[in-house]
């Protein structure tokens, strides 16, 4: 019987060995895994946050060059009667817009926002601007 208790203290004691070593490999490969995704998504965001400012920098190349348009024109239509000012100021008015939804990205940007955030508001500012070259063709 004493030899049967010692037996079964080694075997438990043993087994006790094994699993706390099975715990401690799985708690590193948690930790490493969890390491490795904050590290790979930070790595991930600066890139997207890298092409994001890029489109941000075209958005603004295409706005100054189509206000210099506006400007451009803007004695023609002011030297007319009320109507054509109405007509520029309409068009100029879509020219601000998209002048906002620019900053707007400048400004989730520079909060960073989550790129998903982000590439929603490029979409939009593109489409502002759009709509404001649109409108500046109808004059």
């Amino acid at each position: 019987m004493r030899k049967s208790r010692l037996s079964l203290f080694k075997s438990t004691s043993m087994l006790i060995s094994v699993v706390g070593i099975i715990m401690i490999i799985s708690t590193i490969i948690v930790v490493a895994y969890v390491g490795y995704s904050i590290v790979s998504t930070g790595i991930t965001n600066e890139i997207s946050s890298g092409t994001q400012y890029d489109e941000l920098a075209e958005l603004k190349a295409e706005y100054s060059n189509l206000s210099v348009k506006f400007d451009s024109i803007k004695s023609t239509y002011y030297a007319g009667d009320s109507g054509d000012v109405k007509v520029y100021n309409d068009a100029k008015l879509e020219l601000t817009r998209a002048n906002s939804a620019i900053e707007n990205v400048q400004s989730a940007l520079d909060a960073d926002k989550p790129s998903n955030e982000v590439d929603s508001r490029i979409d939009f500012a593109k489409k502002k601007l759009v709509a404001a070259n649109d409108a500046y063709n109808s004059l």
